[in-house]
């Protein structure tokens, strides 16, 4: 058996929708469960497209303030209430994100059907675990963008390590006992004491994944995509608009790619695509000379990241 993960593309384009793409968003599906990563306009709308069931958000984590990652998020909250949410919601940002959203009609924590949990990210953190459950945690790190801005990496907690079954057969430990060594309890077998390492191999890494929108390359980057299974990073422009990428406190295509390269990630998707390019081949291909292992995100279209269980 495995655990998927299934990391889904609401939207590709940077600052303004195209006919073909639409503003940043990215849905994280896990054994039932979503987050939601930016919510840029039209969010709600692609999420139904993707078939992403509202009700199963229980987080939405905001990258920074600029329109085309925020403004969605009043219209998805919004949606919910009308459809009598009631499960308490966590929505992560930048310090200021809860007083933009109650500033509109409708969005204040006591006219909602749900309560909102705001965790706000002073200008200037280091690093901060934003959220927490008994399989997962998703932390933050600041990125290099015009104005503050946060990325995000998701991880499944550690699962224990494989029993050798010839070994645990041999010794005489069957049933029960394998479950306690596995939960990392002695047992008592045939008068002898067997300790977990003895059958129970080292415990395995959960699934990983990394959002990092909209940034220049930084270290910040490179410390939540180190030895991740997925990183989806911006890539704007290609090399021949580096400084215009400098400028804006964007990405090429390259860039990205070292990023990969260098946090030893295992997978690279593209994303946060100008509307000066028809498509995403030039860019992919710029980035496969670097990390060859890079994909162009498509919009809707799940990515599904596993690991053995």
């Amino acid at each position: 058996m495995s655990i998927v993960t299934d990391i889904i593309p609401l939207g590709t384009g940077s600052a303004i929708p195209t006919r073909g793409r639409h503003l940043s968003g990215c849905a994280l599906r896990r054994a039932g469960r979503v987050l939601l990563f930016d919510c840029g306009e039209g969010t709600q709308l692609q999420l139904l497209r993707a078939g992403v069931k509202r009700s199963r958000i229980e987080a939405i984590f905001i990258t920074h303030f600029h329109g085309d990652h925020l403004y969605g998020l009043p219209g998805v909250l919004t949606t919910m209430a009308l459809l009598n949410r009631t499960a308490p919601l966590t929505v992560v940002g930048p310090a200021g994100l809860r007083e933009i959203v109650q500033a509109l009609p409708g969005l204040k924590n006591d006219w909602l059907p749900f309560e909102v949990d705001y965790v706000e990210l002073a200008e200037g953190f280091e690093h901060a675990v934003v959220y927490e459950t008994d399989a997962f945690t998703v932390e933050a790190r600041p990125l290099a963008h015009r104005v503050f801005a946060a990325g995000f990496r998701f991880e499944a907690k550690a699962r224990p390590g494989r029993v050798d079954v010839a070994k645990a057969a041999a010794l005489g430990i069957v049933g029960a006992d394998i479950g306690r060594l596995v939960r990392g309890e002695a047992v008592r077998v045939n008068g002898r004491v067997v300790q977990p390492e003895e059958v129970v191999g080292p415990s395995r890494p959960g699934v990983s994944f990394a959002y990092c929108l909209d940034t220049m390359p930084c270290d910040g980057a490179r410390a939540l995509a180190a030895g991740v299974d997925l990183l989806v990073h911006e890539a704007t422009f290609t090399e021949d608009l580096r400084e215009r990428a400098e400028e804006t406190g964007h990405s090429t295509a390259r860039q990205a790619a070292e990023v990969a390269r260098d946090a030893r990630a295992k997978r690279l998707l593209l994303t946060h695509f100008s509307a000066r390019y028809d498509t995403a081949e030039p860019l992919v291909a710029e980035a496969r000379a670097v990390f060859e292992n890079t994909e162009a995100a498509r919009e809707l279209e799940a990515f599904c990241v596993t690991r053995d269980t």
